[in-house]
C-alpha cells in the first residue's frame, strides 16, 4: 500500500501547484472556495503476502490464546499457525475446527473446537480514520466471525468502559446479514447500539469477498459494506450515555464457535470453517 500513498502525495503536490497558478490569474473579486480536505494516508496495511503455511507478521499482529466464558463460546484459541496461516495467495485463513489435539480445558470441560483470534494491541492503534477489511465469511449454525476494535485503554478501564466498535459481525445462521455495533458504558452486550445490513436476492457472504468498513471521526461513526453506508451513529444515539470513541483503538480479527448470540453448532454445521481475509487497511487524514 506504499505506492498509493506516494501517488496521493504526488497528486496533491501537482494539484496544489496548479491551484496556486490559477489563483494568480483569477479576478480579485473571485469567492474563495472551501478549505481543502487533508489527504488520506495509509496508517496500517496488511495484504497477507507470504509463503503458504506461514504465520502472520508478528510486528503487526499477536495471537490470543484460551477460551471465552463471558460469551459462552465453545472454541479454544490457539497460538502458532495451527488455526491462522497464510495461504500463499495473499490471504490470511482463520480456521475453526472440531478438535482438541492438545487436550485444552474450556469453561464447560474438555474443549471441543479450536480457532484463532488476532489483535494489534501494542503494535498499532488509531484514533479516527477509514478502517476496512476485505473478507469472505464462513457459514453455518454456531459460527461467529468478527472484525472489531477495542479501546487501547482496555487493560486499565476494562470493558465496556474501553468502548468497542464492531465493524462486522456475522452469526452463521444468518448467511446474508452482517451487523455493525457500538458497545460502551450503559449500552453493552445485548444493549449495544447498531444495525444490520443484508445482501439482496438471497446472496450469502460466504459466496465471495466483501469489504466491511467504518468511517470514524470525532463524534461520528458510519458503517458500510462494499462502499454502501447502512448506518451512522453519533452521541445523540446513546440515550445520554458516554461517547467513548474519541481515543486510540486497536484491531481484532477472530472466528468464534458458539456463544449466546449465534448458539452452538448442530448436526448441520460442517467443519472446518474458514474466515478468509484478503486485506486489512486503515487510512487516516494527514501524512
Amino acid at each position: 500500500m506504499n505506492s498509493p500513498r506516494l501517488l496521493r502525495r504526488c497528486l496533491f503536490t501537482v494539484l496544489s501547484a496548479s491551484l496556486v497558478a490559477t489563483a494568480a490569474v483569477a479576478p480579485a473579486h473571485a469567492a474563495a472556495g472551501p478549505a481543502p480536505r487533508a489527504p488520506m494516508a495509509v496508517a496500517f496495511s496488511d495484504t497477507f503476502d507470504g509463503p503458504a503455511g506461514s504465520g502472520v507478521d508478528p510486528g503487526k499482529w499477536q495471537l490470543e490464546t484460551g477460551d471465552n466464558v463471558n460469551n459462552h463460546e465453545r472454541q479454544y484459541y490457539t497460538s502458532g499457525t495451527g488455526n491462522a496461516q497464510l495461504d500463499g495467495r495473499g490471504n490470511l485463513v482463520i480456521e475453526a475446527r472440531r478438535e482438541n489435539p492438545a487436550g485444552h480445558q474450556c469453561w464447560y470441560g474438555t474443549c471441543e473446537y479450536t480457532s484463532a483470534r488476532l489483535n494489534t494491541s501494542g503494535r498499532f492503534a488509531a484514533t479516527y480514520g477509514h478502517v476496512e477489511a476485505r473478507m469472505k465469511l464462513p457459514r453455518g449454525q454456531g459460527v461467529w466471525p468478527a472484525f472489531w476494535m477495542l479501546g487501547q485503554d482496555f487493560g486499565e478501564v476494562g470493558w465496556p468502559d474501553s468502548g468497542e466498535i464492531d465493524v462486522m459481525e456475522n452469526v452463521g445462521h444468518e448467511p446474508s446479514t452482517v451487523h455493525g455495533t457500538l458497545h460502551g458504558p450503559g449500552y453493552s452486550g445485548e444493549g449495544g447500539i447498531g444495525a444490520g445490513y443484508t445482501l439482496p436476492d438471497g446472496q450469502a457472504f460466504a459466496d465471495g469477498f466483501h469489504t466491511f468498513a467504518v468511517d470514524w471521526e470525532p463524534g461520528k461513526i458510519s458503517w458500510s459494506v462494499d462502499g454502501e453506508v447502512f448506518q451512522t451513529r453519533t452521541p445523540a444515539d446513546l440515550n445520554g450515555n458516554p461517547w467513548v470513541f474519541d481515543k486510540p483503538f486497536f484491531l481484532i480479527l477472530n472466528l468464534a464457535v458458539g456463544g449466546y448470540w449465534p448458539g452452538d453448532p448442530d448436526g448441520s454445521t460442517a467443519f472446518p470453517q474458514q474466515l478468509v481475509v484478503d486485506e486489512v487497511t486503515v487510512t487516516t487524514s494527514g501524512g
